[in-house]
């Protein structure tokens, strides 16, 4: 059983809202504006694409990279991003671990849908850390799937 302090109570909403906001900026906006939505810390560490980024440039250079080729094909995706079993452990006050499953839905175009099936389900696990302006954002991004449509 998980037993917090009342400020790590808060601590676990705030966290559980930034990687929230994480998944809307994926599905709402493809990635392509991380930096407004304010999320990851600039020193983030970020596998993804199937290879890790480092800082937050990186990372915008990889959703601006995938945007610009999806648009030359068959066009940009619609993604869902489905977080569940999320659990926060803390380090110390200012840095946390995250471990979630994600079930992650993902089609050519705009919605809505005929159909659409998950795309993948995955093992997540995420690092968080409170910075000076007293925010917590994402420091580390990894997930292992553990299904993949074919």
């Amino acid at each position: 059983m998980a037993k917090f302090t009342p400020q790590q109570a808060a601590d676990v909403l705030a966290i559980k809202q930034v990687i929230y906001e994480w998944g809307d900026e994926l599905d709402i906006h493809n990635g392509l504006e991380m930096r407004n939505a304010n999320v990851l810390a600039e020193d983030v560490a970020y596998n993804v694409g199937g290879e890790w980024r480092e800082g937050l440039k990186a990372v915008e250079a990889f959703y601006k990279g995938r945007a610009e080729a999806l648009r030359a094909g068959a066009g940009l995706m619609t993604m869902r991003h489905i977080i569940s079993s999320l659990r926060v452990s803390f380090d110390d006050a200012d840095n946390a671990k995250v471990g979630y499953l994600l079930l992650f839905f993902a089609a050519q175009g705009e919605a809505p849908f005929n159909t659409c099936d998950p795309l993948a389900v995955a093992d997540v696990k995420m690092e968080c850390r409170r910075d000076s302006d007293g925010e917590w954002r994402i420091t580390r991004f990894d997930s292992g799937q553990i299904f993949r449509r074919g």
